[in-house]
């Protein structure tokens, strides 16, 4: 499908990894402004297509043509970086003017001395930002940054975490603004608030952007197409993601339905085959060529799994799972702050909060891999954890997937007193036979993280702890794995970032809030974010009801010995101190104004309310700063 308007066209490209085929003579076109979402199960091929797209690999067959001039920004699931260089080299690495003036204003603020060269080097560069009318540009990715959790821009890349990683190189596509950006899972390792904020800055923007997610509302916002990647070729679905599921019910019935006939006219054809004599006429022939035709579309496997997942669990106990006065630290950061709670039979509970507030911490004392500074964690007889970790499982590369899975049983007993075998449960999390029998080193990510999930749910546990689950599983195992998680008799607690799972899943919620409070709220993941919405409205109130409390910039007294005279940054700072608290004044009076306006949304009174608290914090910390600088003068 190429065309005019298209930024990429795609014709007729074909992928395979030994013997098998990922997809075959694929051929589609993305046209500028378009926001596609690309889907599938893992292992189908999709981010080798994503790479592809990317110029990262080359197709064995067929071509992909950009419109000349098109920028293009990936993020891959697993980016690469200079590993020598600090964050900022690598967030800053575009070649354009206007970031590489940033880059070297950025060295420059934290590095300029007091000579006169260095100076002056800082003015000019701040006179080109200043021609270029680029400081709104320097806001833009200041915002970015923080956003995405990114202080400590000197940090090296090399001593940041995965999570980090991909934050750091997602900032690095985002500030680049390239004409077409194309990302793998971008919502992996970003907390709620990152992920809302992320959903609505790539809602909003006039931008072409192709990605993979299994986030189902973010894909709902964003994505105005969905493509499917399935049996090597792709579907097109101009609509959501329910859309999506209605249409390809549709397209699978009437595939079955033309197999169905396929396979009925193979077998009159067959017999007329086999009666025919040796010799042929030229009809005949052509009859011949459509027998084979029709004999490939009756003979094309149709998975059809006709068993749910569903395993025996062991029946819990009356204790469950007691934690009492629970305490821990590491160093000055409170993870649990005397936490008390007694769980119950067929609890539903989510975890929320922050990246870095504790809650994988949370899950590994329950499990016992750590251990509480203080408290008690009792933990039932007759209880079995099934814990799902991001850590993932430590698989043999070398094994067979079905052996895996033998390892834990051969065949599974189900809540029924039903059987299935090791093959079957494969199946239903997508593995089918031929690619039961493959080496575990020959699965893509997705398919590891399907394999790990399938291996804690094997073992009959009757209280399971779900660590993001849905990280790297494509959206039809995530479908697979809710229904199965809704009619799980045991106890469920759940650390997820993805809104739809939790939505489906719980029904009430501990809320890490930081410094070790943990709060339990009732409802699920909608009904917490209501719940914090007020909390911000009552934050906004409070602002507009008490009057703010400034310091006033007193004269100081005089002194009979002057204790240091101060240094060429000091004057400076001094000089420009009073302009800019009046500025921040200026500024602390239009934000309360705005507080005021009836026709503002939500949104914006939360983030004024939020502005003005800084503001009156910036204003106390350069009035003493005033001061302290007074007195050396």
């Amino acid at each position: 499908m190429s065309g005019v308007n298209n930024y990429l066209s795609v014709e007729g490209i074909s992928k395979s990894y030994g013997l098998a085929p990922l997809f075959t003579d694929l051929t589609y076109g993305i046209a500028r402004g378009q926001k596609v979402a690309l889907i599938g199960i893992n292992g189908c091929g999709k981010s080798t297509l994503l790479k592809i797209f990317a110029g990262e690999e080359t197709p064995d067959t067929g071509e992909v043509v950009y419109r000349r001039g098109i920028r293009l920004g990936y993020l891959s699931q697993e980016p690469v970086f200079d590993e020598s260089g600090t964050v900022m080299q690598n967030v800053f690495k575009s070649g354009s003017e206007i970031i590489s003036l940033i880059r070297e204003y950025e060295h420059l603020i934290m590095h300029t001395d007091e000579s006169e060269e260095s100076q002056n080097k800082l003015h000019e560069v701040m006179e080109k930002i200043d021609a270029l009318d680029a400081w709104n540009y320097e806001q833009k990715i200041t915002q970015i940054l923080s956003k995405l959790g990114i202080i400590d821009i000197d940090q090296p890349i090399s001593s940041l975490s995965g999570g980090q990683r991909k934050r750091v190189a997602m900032a690095a596509v985002l500030i680049d603004e390239p004409d077409f950006i194309i990302m793998d899972e971008p919502t992996n390792h970003l907390d709620v608030e990152m992920i809302e904020w992320l959903e609505d800055y790539l809602a909003t923007k006039d931008m072409t952007l192709l990605f993979v997610t299994h986030d189902r509302y973010f894909l709902d916002r964003v994505a105005d197409e969905i493509i499917e990647l399935d049996n090597s070729k792709i579907y097109s679905y101009k609509g959501d993601y329910a859309y999506f599921l209605e249409k390809k019910a549709e397209r699978e019935m009437m595939d079955a339905a033309a197999q169905d006939k396929a396979k009925n006219t193979f077998r009159r054809e067959l017999e007329w085959m086999r009666r025919q004599p040796k010799a042929r006429t030229t009809k005949s022939k052509s009859r011949i060529d459509s027998f084979y035709e029709v004999s490939e579309k009756a003979n094309k496997r149709r998975e059809e799994i006709n068993i749910q997942l569903d395993v025996k669990t062991t029946r819990l106990g009356g204790k469950i799972l007691e934690m009492k006065h629970v305490y821990k630290s590491f160093g000055e950061q409170k993870i649990v702050n005397n936490f008390n709670y007694i769980f119950k039979k067929g609890e539903r509970i989510g975890i929320a909060g922050k990246n870095g507030s504790g809650k994988s911490t949370f899950l590994n004392m329950i499990t016992g891999i750590l251990e509480p500074d203080s408290g008690k964690i009792n933990v039932g007889d007759n209880t079995v954890y099934g814990y799902y970790s991001q850590m993932g499982l430590k698989l043999n590369d070398e094994m067979k997937v079905i052996d895996v899975v033998k390892e834990y049983a051969e065949v599974i007993e189900t809540s029924d007193g039903s059987k299935i075998t090791a093959s079957q449960f494969l199946q239903l999390f997508h593995f089918p036979p031929a690619k039961q029998y493959a080496l575990v080193s020959r699965l893509s990510g997705g398919e590891k993280r399907r394999l790990h999930l399938l291996s804690v749910l094997i073992r009959n546990p009757n209280f399971l702890i779900l660590d993001e689950p849905t990280n790297d599983l494509d959206l039809l195992t995530l479908s697979i794995l809710e229904d199965f998680l809704i009619g799980f008799k045991g106890c469920l607690l759940i650390v997820s970032h993805d809104r739809y799972f939790m939505d489906k899943l719980v029904d009430h919620i501990f809320v890490f809030e930081g410094e070790g409070n943990i709060r339990d709220l009732n409802g699920n993941y909608s009904d917490y974010r209501r719940w914090k919405d007020e909390q911000d409205q009552r934050l906004i109130q409070d602002v507009k009801k008490e009057p703010v409390k400034v310091v006033e910039v007193a004269e100081p007294e005089s002194l009979v010995e002057k204790k240091r005279k101060l240094n060429f940054n000091e004057q400076r700072e001094f000089a420009n101190l009073e302009s800019e608290i009046q500025l921040l004044e200026t500024e602390k009076t239009q934000l309360t104004e705005k507080l005021s306006l009836s026709n503002a949304s939500h949104d914006d009174l939360v983030k004024w309310a939020m502005d003005i608290e800084k503001v009156i914090n910036q204003i106390e910390m350069k009035s003493l700063r005033w001061i302290e600088l007074s007195e050396c003068i």
